[in-house]
């Protein structure tokens, strides 16, 4: 049997033992929260970034730092420089100032231009015809001008090529510029030409009938083109309905619209080269005309007055 001095030294033993295993588990504990810490610890299974899921098509996005730079825009001054001035189509003196002209700038290209495009040159054929008192399907009304053309009904167009100015040549260098007044029913084929018969003479002889051409679209200045468009309101036209045509203008026109409450509606073209307001909305009040470069003219009004050409002071510039 044990004495029991024995016995009592027993527990400080085990006591001495525990001691030192306590301390070194804490330091142990310590450092691993020491390490968890560290800003610059490596990352845990958690903060890895995920794998792309294979057949994924979205991208990872950049990196974007938690909070961006507030900015502020400074307030606004006063330029000290003039304001730019926008461009405008020069305007050209006339007897009549029943209408103004404000324009927008064209386009360098022809954005609403139809079939009938500008820097295109078009092969066809040329006949001639006995234009008479030179009105034609335009109804653009008899005139002096010699040196028109029906343009066939393909490149017509609904009226789209009315009043286009184009330049006819033959293979041997001769070549007449023309204004587009009638249509050339069918048969005529797309890219011929039923030219006056003295603008034909200026290429052949009438006794050659038919001639193989290459034409294109001109812009051309004065005296080719008038110095300023005229309107005429359609025989017929009052308060409740009109038609409205515009005469004399140098580029193909591809709308016209008319100032309705408070914006603009742009009226549907016909055949015969009238813009119809068919609820008469817009008759007599101010017009805006646009070219096939996408210049824009805005008119006075003018009154309803069938049949009579009213020239005003504007015309598209040209190219």
């Amino acid at each position: 049997m044990a004495s029991p001095s024995h016995r009592r030294r027993s527990p400080r033993k085990w006591r001495a033992a525990l001691v030192p295993a306590v301390v070194v588990a804490a330091v142990a504990l310590a450092a691993s929260l020491l390490m968890a810490l560290r800003p610059d610890g490596n990352p845990t299974a958690a903060d890895a970034p995920t794998s792309p899921v294979a057949g994924s098509h979205s991208k990872a996005s950049p990196a974007t730092p938690s909070r961006a730079p507030k900015t502020t825009p400074p307030p606004s001054e006063p330029s000290s420089s003039p304001p730019r001035a926008t461009t405008t189509a020069p305007t050209r003196p006339s007897n009549s100032a029943s209408a103004r002209a404000t324009s927008r700038p064209a386009s360098a290209a022809a954005p609403l231009a139809g079939r009938i495009r500008p820097g295109v040159t078009y092969d066809g054929i040329a006949t001639f015809y006995d234009t008479g008192n030179g009105d034609g399907a335009c109804l653009y009304g008899p005139t002096d001008d010699v040196m028109t053309a029906a343009m066939n009904h393909a490149d017509y167009e609904t009226s789209r090529a009315c009043g286009a100015y184009v330049r006819v040549r033959v293979s041997g260098g001769a070549s007449v510029t023309v204004r587009v007044t009638n249509e050339c029913p069918l048969p005529c084929a797309p890219g011929q030409l039923d030219l006056s018969a003295q603008a034909f003479a200026r290429l052949a002889a009438p006794s050659a009938g038919r001639i193989p051409i290459t034409w294109s679209l001109l812009s051309p200045g004065t005296p080719e083109a008038p110095e300023a468009i005229s309107i005429r309101y359609k025989t017929g036209s009052s308060s409740h309905w009109c038609g409205i045509q515009a005469v004399g203008h140098r580029n193909p026109l591809a709308r016209l619209e008319v100032r309705d409450g408070g914006g603009w509606r742009q009226l549907r073209r016909t055949e015969y080269n009238y813009f119809l307001s068919e609820q008469g909305s817009g008759c007599g009040g101010e017009l805006r005309l646009t070219d096939i470069y996408g210049e824009r003219l805005t008119l006075d009004a003018l009154p309803v007055r069938p049949e009579v050409l009213q020239p005003t002071r504007a015309q598209f510039a040209s190219h």
